[in-house]
């Protein structure tokens, strides 16, 4: 299938705005772009509305809470930090 390119004007206040609005949701503008025009084809209409309100946990705070789950299902969430950095270094040894 031929790709097409599709350009359009905005002023630059509103292409900021919603460049840092996209990378807060781990995407770029073209990829959302894309995205809408997919979602719009498929649905016949305009489907679907993402938001970030002030709830909205940060992409690190989720990869911390994450990190933390995955310690505790493998039994190493109580390590002490000598504990820690004996791991490190010894996994730089075999390295």
């Amino acid at each position: 299938m031929a790709n097409s390119l599709v350009q359009f004007r905005t002023d630059d206040a509103s292409k900021i705005k919603a460049v840092n609005i996209c990378e807060q949701l781990g995407i770029d503008l073209p990829t959302y772009m894309r995205m809408c025009i997919s979602r719009l084809i498929q649905e016949n209409g305009i489907p679907f509305s993402m938001k970030l309100d002030e709830k909205s946990e940060s992409r690190a705070l989720k990869a911390m809470k994450s990190a933390s789950r995955i310690a505790e299902e493998h039994g190493i969430s109580d390590m002490s930090l000598e504990e820690i950095n004996a791991e490190i270094a010894a996994a730089r040894k075999q390295g």
